[in-house]
C-alpha cells in the first residue's frame, strides 16, 4: 500500500517537526524538515508529499539553508488509521525523514447496546459508535458489565472483528435471577466517551438458533395446503421454558412474505391453508422461547430459517381452461358440493365424532378426484372412480 505510514526517520540527514502529531479535524499544521549540515544539502531544492501527492510549492517556506517548512490547513480526516505520510524528499526524490499524521475526532456516546443469550450461560452484545461513526483514528471500544447491586466491574475480553468488530462475547460465569448493568466505553488519543447504562436480566434475553429441519409437504392431493415441520431449538433442550412459533411464506415469484401464524404455541408443525393450486411456496420460521424458567417476560426472535420450497397439486379444472363461474354459477355450485358433502358423511362416518378436519381432509381429497374424473370423461377419456 503505497499510502501505508511508515513512518521514516533518518536522523542522520534530516529531523521531521512535529513527529506523528493527533489532530482534531479541520486543523492547521507546519511541519519542518531540518537538514544535517555535513551533506551539503539546501532546503531550497527540497520538496514536500503526503500520502504520495506532491504538495504545492506554494505552501512551503524555505526558513534557512537548511529548514524548510510546509503548512497545512483544514485537515480532512486520515485515509487509514494508520497516519497519513508527511514525507520531506531531497531534489532526487529520496526520502530524507517523514511523520505520520494522525488526524480525526473524539468518540461520541455509543449507542444502540443491545444483548442476547443462547443458552442462559453466556452473551453477546452489540452496540454502534455514536454520531457520524467514523472517527479516522484509532478508538478502543471496551465493554463493561457488574451485578447490578453488588459484585466488581469486569470487562469483556471476546472482542469480533471485521463487519462484527462492535460485538463482544462473555461466554461463561453468568449470574441468572440478578441484573446486569452493562454499559461501553470508548477512547482514543483525542478524547473518551460513554454509552448510557443499560440493564437487563439474562433470562429476559434469550434467543435461539433458527428452527432446524423444517419440512414443507402436501396434503394429500389437497390443492390449496402445505404442512410446516421443524425441529425445537437444541441449545434450550434442557431447559424448562415454552417457545413461539412464527411461520411465513411468499410465492416463488414475489418477494412479499405473509406471516401465516404469529403465535404458534409450543408445537412444531403447522397447517398452511388457502393456498394457490399449482403454485411453488417458499417457507420460514422462527422461535422466540418464553417463560425461561419462570420468567414472565418473552426472549428474543431468532432469525428466519433459510427457506424452504414445496409445490401445492395443481387443480385439473384451471389447467383444462374453465373460465371463473359467474355469481350465479358459484351459488349453485356450492349448493352442489354441500349436498355431495352431506351425502358423502352419512356414508363414510359415523356419528359426531367423525366430524373431523381429517375426514373434511378426506372429502376434499374425493372432491378433487371427481372433478377430474368428470374433466377427463367430457374429453372422450373412461376413468373408474368412487361415487356417492
Amino acid at each position: 500500500n503505497p499510502f501505508l505510514c511508515l513512518c521514516v526517520h533518518h536522523p542522520d540527514e534530516a529531523a521531521i517537526s512535529p513527529q506523528d502529531p493527533i489532530l482534531r479535524i479541520g486543523s492547521s499544521l507546519t511541519a519542518t524538515c531540518t537538514l544535517s549540515p555535513e551533506f551539503g544539502l539546501h532546503a531550497s531544492m527540497l520538496f514536500w508529499t503526503l500520502n504520495g501527492m506532491r504538495l504545492s510549492s506554494s505552501a512551503y517556506t524555505v526558513m534557512s539553508s537548511d529548514v524548510l517548512s510546509v503548512t497545512l490547513h483544514n485537515l480532512n480526516g486520515s485515509k487509514q488509521q494508520s497516519g497519513d505520510n508527511l514525507v520531506c524528499h531531497g531534489a532526487d526524490g529520496h526520502v530524507l525523514g517523514g511523520s505520520c499524521l494522525y488526524v480525526g475526532m473524539p468518540p461520541e456516546k455509543p449507542v444502540n447496546l443491545t444483548c442476547w443469550s443462547r443458552n442462559t450461560k453466556d452473551l453477546r452484545c452489540r452496540w454502534s459508535p455514536g454520531g457520524v461513526g467514523e472517527t479516522h483514528i484509532r478508538t478502543k471500544y471496551t465493554l463493561k458489565y457488574k451485578l447490578r447491586w453488588y459484585g466488581r466491574e469486569k470487562e469483556c475480553e471476546n472482542y469480533s472483528t471485521g463487519k462484527q468488530r462492535y460485538t463482544c462475547y462473555i461466554p461463561r460465569n453468568l449470574a441468572l435471577f440478578t441484573p446486569y448493568e452493562i454499559w461501553v466505553e470508548a477512547n482514543n488519543q483525542l478524547g473518551s466517551a460513554t454509552s448510557d447504562i443499560t440493564t437487563l436480566d439474562i433470562l429476559d434475553v434469550v434467543t435461539t438458533d433458527a428452527p432446524a429441519n423444517v419440512q414443507v409437504s402436501r396434503v394429500g392431493d389437497l390443492d390449496d395446503q402445505l404442512t410446516v415441520r421443524w425441529t425445537s431449538p437444541s441449545e434450550l433442550k434442557d431447559i424448562l421454558f415454552q417457545a413461539k412459533y412464527q411461520i411465513r411464506y411468499r410465492l416463488e415469484d414475489s418477494t412479499e412474505w405473509k406471516v401465516a401464524m404469529d403465535d404458534v404455541g409450543n408445537q412444531t408443525s403447522c397447517r398452511l391453508a388457502g393456498l394457490r393450486p399449482g403454485t411453488v411456496y417458499f417457507v420460514q420460521v422462527r422461535c422466540n422461547p418464553v417463560g425461561i424458567y419462570g420468567s414472565r417476560k418473552a426472549g428474543i426472535w431468532s432469525d428466519w430459517s433459510h427457506p424452504t420450497a414445496a409445490s401445492t397439486p395443481s387443480n385439473e379444472r384451471l389447467q383444462s381452461g374453465s373460465c371463473d363461474p359467474k355469481p350465479g354459477e358459484q351459488n349453485s355450485t356450492l349448493r352442489r358440493e354441500l349436498k355431495q358433502f352431506f351425502g358423502w358423511v352419512r356414508k363414510h362416518a359415523y356419528g359426531c365424532s367423525g366430524m373431523s378436519i381429517k375426514l373434511y381432509d378426506q372429502w376434499r381429497v374425493w372432491l378433487q378426484k371427481s372433478h377430474r374424473t368428470r374433466n377427463q370423461v367430457g374429453k372422450g377419456g373412461i376413468i373408474k372412480a368412487d361415487m356417492v
